[in-house]
């Protein structure tokens, strides 16, 4: 066989590629992901009882819109990423504008209370059980995430796709846990959920290359 006669073989009957497979694929585990989150913090965790105080569902709006705005913009990144070449295209830095944002909220916050505030503020009384459980949590969306990674994508920028997985899945699970957490301060917010979903997209950062390989 002519080489002319194996290129036009080969190039016959090609079907164009699904440039959304990867953008359902992560789609679906993320939905995944955050069901598994929902299922187990309800029936681990609990609702928190209070939900009919005042200023309580406000709270829980703002902690679900901080944890649902860094699952999307990260999902949403990932999907660039983990596309052959597709972090030389995609800068990553918008992925810290929810934590710019939180940070911002919570010093305005301090700065409109008495210092003497500052520390229950930023503590509060769960700041420990916070600091345990969205990683824990994680787990679950993190797992899924990187079998749709490794199903649907072939990144080669292993340790910025883990990241963007990690970010993803602590942002989810702090939406699980937030349904639990009485502590409503914006400070405390900033501090235990920003630190737990950056440590988880350090987590990914540092797995990424072992677990995403391909």
């Amino acid at each position: 066989m002519r080489t002319n006669d194996l290129i036009e073989m080969l190039s016959t009957n090609v079907e164009p590629a699904d440039r959304r497979r990867l953008t359902r694929g992560l789609g679906l585990s993320a939905a995944l992901g955050a069901g598994a989150v929902l299922g187990v913090a309800l029936l681990t965790l609990g609702v928190r009882p209070d939900l009919g105080a005042p200023g309580v569902l406000a709270s829980l709006l703002l902690k679900l819109a901080f944890g649902g705005g860094i699952a999307v913009l990260a999902g949403w990144l990932l999907t660039k990423v983990a596309r052959p070449g597709g972090q030389a295209r995609t800068g990553i830095v918008v992925a810290v504008a929810p934590f710019l944002g939180i940070v911002l909220l919570a010093c305005l916050s301090l700065a409109s209370a008495p210092s003497s505030h500052w520390d229950r503020m930023l503590v509060g009384h769960m700041w420990l059980e916070c600091l345990v459980s969205i990683p824990i949590i994680g787990v679950v969306p993190f797992a899924v995430l990187t079998w749709a990674v490794r199903r649907f994508a072939a990144p080669t920028d292993l340790v910025r796709t883990g990241a963007l997985v990690g970010l993803v899945a602590g942002g989810i699970s702090a939406m699980g846990y937030a349904l639990h957490c009485m502590d409503d301060s914006v400070p405390f917010v900033a501090l235990w959920y920003g630190g737990t979903i950056a440590f988880c997209t350090l987590a990914g950062a540092l797995l990424g290359p072992r677990l995403l390989r391909w």
